[in-house]
């Protein structure tokens, strides 16, 4: 053991955490073949079997097995522990577990932390952690009591009721998109109850821990002249204007075309959830393979933003997409300086921001190139769709996932765990330490346009 401590503190935070998602991902595929798990007489080869637990690691949920048909009552259980090592985290589970046990959390633990949560100061970072864990399983508790009360009215027993209600539960607060139905949400397509509290919880584990915080912190009221961060009005602002704007889009892109003989509310949900669901939980209440080809490229752009980051989402995130696009908007206007909400952007997150958006471009593209070659005979829309989806962690899928080869199957594990650990963080495991620059060159400009 202190030889492992020795070895991994020669590594950055960054590079650590990666290796700890690996970590979990092999935890993963042992508890999910773990004797019990699969239904008599289901075998699952190890290639689809690893999929699943990179995908529940990433809370992708793209599968290319059934899950309801799969995994017996025990195997959905492991299932949903996976799921919530996914969706809270590495560093927040073992955090919460190393603060039951009275263990101390020492410095490079609030470095790992800090780097897992995106966050620019070690102070707080474990009160950061007792929130989030405990807010998450209040959120994934009151959902599961509710949806489990309501599916008694599905259900002949109070047992399928209760498992059905807490794996949605979970599944849309992690923003997982498994289901166990065998067919998503499209049972509950006029069920607007069912819809509603499921997009709430979608929502709820999207929009990012530090805003759920902030929130819980405002209706408290135990910290005078409270005022939100920067961070929480730009996430809420922009979460709140793509999920209207993706819900407009599709209205209008699916009006005339699958849409047409639905009644006007039959319309408005469909739109309205699968905005929500697009952004990273990968649910569906409608058979998503009806839709168009444009609707697929637009849902395939607001799966690649993803959802807000130190959440259970991942694609560009949605700050990143923020700055990128005030940026425009301010150089449009021959503003040398962003202004929002009476801040100041500093530069360094422009660029950074500039530099995810590149990277995760080249990744899609490359990704795509790859799978038009070991993938013949799919449309290019439907491959583009599937790497959206897991780059995003979204795990909406036009039914190819199956399908795949082994070439292409791990070329989706990647992105699902490229999604999930950030690309931030994989950047830096890229870069390794920081070297400070010590000396500058003569600047010049360069034409540029």
């Amino acid at each position: 053991m202190k030889f492992t401590r020795e070895s991994l503190y020669r590594f950055t935070p960054a590079q650590v955490i990666v290796f700890y998602y690996f970590l979990a991902i092999a935890f993963s595929f042992l508890l999910l073949n773990l004797p019990g798990v699969y239904k008599p007489g289901v075998h699952v080869s190890f290639i689809d079997s690893l999929f699943t637990a990179v995908s529940a690691v990433s809370v992708t949920g793209l599968s290319p097995i059934n899950i309801g048909a799969t995994y017996s009552i025990f195997g959905l259980c492991m299932l949903m522990i996976v799921l919530q090592i996914g969706g809270i985290g590495i560093m927040s589970i073992g955090t919460f577990f190393w603060l039951m046990v009275r263990k101390r959390i020492g410095l490079r633990e609030r470095q790992l932390i800090m780097v897992d949560h995106n966050q620019y100061s070690l102070a707080g970072v474990v009160q950061l952690i007792k929130q989030i864990v405990v807010i998450i399983f209040l959120i994934e508790l009151i959902g599961g009591t509710i949806l489990s009360l309501y599916l008694l009215k599905y259900y002949d027993t109070a047992s399928e009721a209760f498992l059905n209600g807490m794996f949605m539960s979970v599944s849309a607060t992690t923003n997982a998109g498994f289901d166990i139905t065998q067919a998503s949400l499209l049972p509950y397509f006029n069920d607007y109850f069912i819809q509603t509290v499921v997009m709430i919880l979608i929502i709820a584990g999207a929009i990012g821990f530090p805003v759920l915080i902030e929130v819980k912190g405002f209706f408290s009221r135990k910290v005078p002249h409270f005022r939100f961060s920067l961070f929480t009005k730009i996430t809420t602002a922009t979460f709140g204007l793509l999920l209207v704007w993706g819900a407009v889009m599709i209205f209008i892109l699916e009006s005339f075309h699958s849409f047409k003989g639905m009644a006007w509310h039959e319309r408005i949900f469909t739109a309205l959830f699968h905005s929500v669901s697009s952004r990273s939980a990968g649910l569906t209440t409608y058979d998503i393979t009806q839709f168009s080809e444009a609707t697929d490229i637009f849902i395939s752009s607001l799966m690649f933003i993803g959802a807000s980051p130190s959440s259970v989402g991942g694609g560009i995130r949605t700050t990143t997409f923020a700055i990128a696009i005030l940026f425009l908007i301010n150089f449009a206007r021959g503003n040398d300086v962003i202004h929002i909400f009476k801040r100041q952007i500093k530069l360094v997150d422009v660029f950074r921001s500039y530099a995810v958006i590149l990277l995760a471009s080249m990744m899609v593209m490359t990704a795509l190139l790859i799978l038009l070659l070991t993938e013949p005979g799919v449309p290019v829309v439907a491959l583009l769709f599937e790497i959206s989806s897991a780059f995003g962690t979204c795990g909406m899928s036009l039914g190819i996932t199956s399908d795949l080869s082994i070439v292409g199957k791990v070329i989706i594990m990647i992105l699902m765990f490229i999604g999930r650990v950030g690309l931030i963080s994989f950047l830096y495991t890229l870069g390794g330490k920081t070297n400070k620059t010590t000396y500058h060159y003569p600047k010049e400009r360069v034409i540029i346009g």
